[in-house]
């Protein structure tokens, strides 16, 4: 498989490209938006929930900001991986194109976006207090992390919908119900203990506070939490390589 990514690097780079540049079409401020929009949505809802549900939480800005982030590049990527099969269906009808390097390059884009937000969050650290030092430079650790890991669903994903295009809209309220179950804008302290297994079971739970670890907190990622993520990345790109390589051979039949 990595000789064949080594091969079609320049098909995977144009569609990487693609995507870009078709999520910023004939906007005036491109991708400047990939940092105003984590932005203005953290200050609607800090507004919101610091001032009518008054979270207990020091520097909420922060602590909102990279919870939003961390969920936005997994819901757009998987969710954007999950249609890259039935999108480019009329160019997997005409020539041989490695079927994966969809998704891949859709995964991949989304995590470009979330690169260019990181200025978004270096600039709120900075208006909070709290100046970053060398320790920012590990998010790429959980960052690594949670790319295998959207790889892995948005493999799965991308099989599944060729023969279930009801998964659209399934996937849609398993999303709606992730932003809920995984503490963005609310402490993790507020759970009841009837209800811990709803961060428990939650892959998002541990990648999110992987990258507060680092960015809210300013240390390193633990070792511990590292170590979940990382079984859970390998885990879920393994069980999407299986199943996308099993489901691939019939796609032409359904797209």
């Amino acid at each position: 498989m990595l000789k064949t990514f080594y091969k079609y690097k320049y098909l995977l780079y144009v569609l990487v490209m693609r995507d870009i540049k078709k999520k910023y079409r004939r906007s005036v401020l491109g991708v400047v938006w990939s940092m105003l929009n984590p932005l203005l949505m953290m200050i609607i809802t800090a507004m919101v929930f610091s001032t009518l549900f008054r979270f207990n939480v020091e520097n909420y800005v922060l602590y909102l900001l990279i919870g939003q982030v961390t969920f936005t590049f997994f819901s757009e990527s998987t969710n954007f991986a999950m249609g890259s099969i039935l999108e480019n269906g009329s160019l997997i009808k005409k020539v041989y194109v490695p079927k994966y390097l969809f998704p891949f390059s859709r995964v991949v884009s989304s995590c470009v976006n979330l690169l260019f937000t990181i200025p978004a969050i270096i600039i709120m650290m900075v208006y909070t207090g709290q100046i970053p030092d060398w320790h920012i430079i590990t998010f790429l650790l959980p960052l690594l992390l949670m790319l295998i890991f959207c790889l892995g669903v948005g493999l799965i994903l991308s099989a599944g919908v060729v023969y279930f295009r009801d998964m659209f809209h399934l996937y849609g309220v398993v999303l709606t119900g992730l932003n809920y179950a995984t503490p963005i804008f609310y402490p993790e302290q507020i759970v009841p203990q009837e209800y811990r297994f709803l961060l428990d079971y939650n892959p998002l739970y541990y990648f999110v506070r992987s990258f507060r670890e680092v960015l809210y907190s300013g240390g390193m990622p633990s070792w511990d939490n590292t170590l979940l993520c990382l079984v859970m990345a390998i885990t879920t790109l393994v069980a999407g390589v299986v199943i996308f390589r099993r489901a691939q051979n019939h796609f032409i039949l359904y797209i």
